[in-house]
C-alpha cells in the first residue's frame, strides 16, 4: 500500500500539472498538511517527505501536538477561531487562515500588542454563502479589510474559502473563481497592511481547479495521510 511518501509524491505531480496548465509552477503552491486527529508520527513522516506546512483546526490540539512533532514546519490555524482563544492563537500559529469579523480582528490586536507581536493571517470569505460556514459575505470584506488595515499588529496576506462538498470538483470552480476576482479587486484599493498575495483554496476533492484559478496554499488532509487513497 502507498505510503505518507508515496501520497505526497503523486499529489505533488497533480498539482504541478494542475499549475502548468494555468501558466505557474509548481513553486507557487504551498501544501498545507491537514492534521486534524493525525497523530505526531504520522505528521512527522510528512514532515520528513519534504511537507513544511501544518494546518490544524483547533488552538488546543494543535497545542499539544506542537509539544511533539519534530520542529520545522509552519503552523497554520484553518479552523474558526473563538475570540477567547485569540491570545494562545498568536502564539502557537505562524499564520492564522479565518479571521471572519472585525470582533475577532480587534480581539487579534489587542492580544498581539499584550505579547509585542504581529499576526499574519487570512480574512475568511464564505463566498458559498452557506449557513454551516464561517466567513465574511463578499459584499462586507471589502468594509472589513478597511477597518481591518486601521490595526497596526494584523497583516493580512489574501483571502481563504472554503467550497461546498461536490462529486465533480468543476463544480466549485466558480467559488475559487470568485475568490480570486475578489483579491485582485481588493489589490487595486492598496489599503495598509493588506495585500492580496494568498489564496487558501481547495482541498483534497477539489484542489486542481482551485490551483488553475490562483490557489497558493492548498489544505490537503486525506490525500495525505489516508493510505491506498487515489487522489483524482
Amino acid at each position: 500500500m502507498p505510503s505518507i511518501e508515496d501520497n505526497i509524491a503523486l499529489l505533488r505531480d497533480k498539482i504541478e500539472a494542475a499549475a502548468v496548465r494555468s501558466g505557474r509552477r509548481l513553486e507557487d503552491i504551498r501544501i498545507i498538511a491537514v492534521t486534524k486527529t493525525v497523530p505526531a508520527d504520522k505528521i512527522d513522516a510528512a514532515v520528513a517527505a519534504g511537507l513544511e506546512h501544518i494546518g490544524e483546526s483547533r488552538v488546543q490540539e494543535a497545542a499539544s501536538k506542537k509539544e511533539i512533532v519534530a520542529p520545522g514546519p509552519m503552523w497554520h490555524l484553518i479552523g474558526h477561531l473563538q475570540r477567547n482563544k485569540a491570545k494562545h492563537a498568536i502564539r502557537l500559529f505562524d499564520f492564522i487562515h479565518s479571521v471572519d469579523s472585525w470582533r475577532l480582528a480587534r480581539a487579534l490586536q489587542r492580544r498581539a500588542e499584550e505579547a509585542d507581536l504581529t499576526v499574519n493571517c487570512l480574512v475568511q470569505v464564505n463566498i458559498s454563502g452557506e449557513k454551516t460556514k464561517y466567513g465574511v459575505s463578499p459584499d462586507q470584506l471589502v468594509s472589513l479589510l478597511k477597518k481591518i488595515s486601521s490595526l497596526s499588529r494584523l497583516n493580512v496576506h489574501g483571502l481563504m474559502t472554503i467550497a461546498p462538498y461536490a462529486e465533480d470538483p468543476e463544480e466549485v470552480r466558480p467559488i475559487f473563481r470568485q475568490l480570486r476576482q475578489l483579491a485582485e479587486r481588493v489589490d487595486k484599493l492598496a489599503l495598509p497592511r493588506i495585500c492580496m498575495q494568498e489564496l487558501s483554496m481547495g482541498m483534497s476533492g477539489d484542489f486542481e481547479p482551485a490551483i488553475e484559478e490562483g490557489a497558493t496554499m492548498v489544505r490537503i488532509g486525506s490525500a495525505i495521510f489516508k493510505t491506498g487513497l487515489d487522489v483524482n
